[in-house]
């Protein structure tokens, strides 16, 4: 029983690597255009979630008293 878990887990282990490499492979480093949108991005979604979390925050407490 534990040999199997092993094999198991070795072949898991295997297949990750082998997945992994492939992601590697495909993927590539974007330009400083590429680079910029993702920051923009990311930032504006960032922003719109903290807006949220502070508008939630305020109607709480307003709602407590």
């Amino acid at each position: 029983m534990e040999e199997l878990e092993k094999t198991n887990l070795f072949t898991r282990f295997k297949s990750f690597v082998k997945e992994s490499k492939r992601v590697f492979r495909i993927t590539k480093k974007p330009n400083m255009k590429e680079f910029k949108v993702i920051v923009k991005v990311t930032s504006i979604g960032i922003a719109i979630i903290g807006i949220l979390g502070f508008l939630i925050q305020m109607t709480w407490i307003l709602i407590k008293k």
